[in-house]
């Protein structure tokens, strides 16, 4: 027993001494620096004269962010990896352990995830990514109902514009992804519809209801189950106690002891 409670004492000073604030404050900081120093060496100019000293500051910042999870996975065990949080930052620190050469020299432009270990140490960014991760059974009806209106419009402008305009509306495919930049607002006016409302004059209604429909209708919904989600997964503020109830348990206190006191003396 004195054995295990030592155990345990070990791993929880390990635990308290990676969440101390400071040494929190400091990975958030070494993170951003990180990042920085990961932006910087897409410029060819800052490589050719300080590049060997930000590798070498990158290299310490990554062998720090190992020193980390290994206290960590010594500390908790096997609960290291019921953490998602923790599985999250050991795929992105392995990445960056891998050799990037050869076919898999993709790898060195995912460093960048590093970045995202922000998300499990600012709690503020941790709650909306839990929100957000909530919110994903109900945004499923709502894609849903988005396919259901490009597959229907789709279908309509193909019949409508297809043989006057194939390059924009040849077939269902090509149609959907001129939909989608119609949806995005992205030059749908001078690159899709006035194009058309030259061969059909009142084309310009097909494209205001769909623009209505999924552009204001569809973002705002979705902004709706999103902010929902947001208010559900917080915490409800605990009521205030009502101090009659306070008073009525102080008074069953007082007469639990007093009939305690009476009847000791019988």
């Amino acid at each position: 027993m004195e054995h295990v409670a030592q155990g345990s004492g070990w791993r929880q000073s390990i635990e308290n001494f990676i969440g101390n604030p400071t040494i929190q404050h400091t990975l958030v900081v070494l993170i951003v620096v990180n990042a920085l120093i990961l932006g910087l060496e897409t410029s060819h100019t800052v490589m050719a004269v300080a590049g060997h000293e930000l590798h070498l500051i990158d290299q310490v910042i990554l062998w720090i962010f190992i020193a980390e999870l290994a206290l960590l996975m010594a500390a908790r065990g096997f609960g290291f990896f019921k953490d998602p949080w923790c599985v999250f930052d050991l795929i992105v620190i392995g990445i960056a352990l891998v050799p990037a050469t050869g076919s898999l020299s993709v790898l060195r432009a995912l460093r960048v995830l590093r970045v995202l270990r922000l998300v499990n140490k600012i709690e503020s960014m941790r709650k909306v990514v839990v929100g957000l991760l909530h919110s994903l059974p109900s945004l499923s009806s709502v894609f849903g109902l988005i396919l259901v209106i490009f597959y229907v419009f789709a279908v309509i402008a193909t019949n409508m514009f297809g043989e006057r305009f194939p390059d924009l509306f040849g077939d269902l495919g090509t149609t959907m992804f001129t939909l989608f930049q119609v949806m995005t607002l992205e030059s749908w006016s001078e690159g899709v519809a006035r194009p058309v409302m030259e061969i059909f004059p009142h084309a310009w209604v097909f494209f205001v209801i769909f623009i209505f429909i999924a552009t204001f209708v569809i973002i705002n919904l979705f902004i709706a189950v999103i902010v929902d989600s947001l208010n559900s997964s917080k915490q409800p503020p605990k009521p205030p106690e009502d101090p009659v109830m306070l008073e009525l348990r102080a008074l069953r206190a007082e007469l639990a002891e007093l009939r305690q006191h009476v009847g000791r003396r019988d």
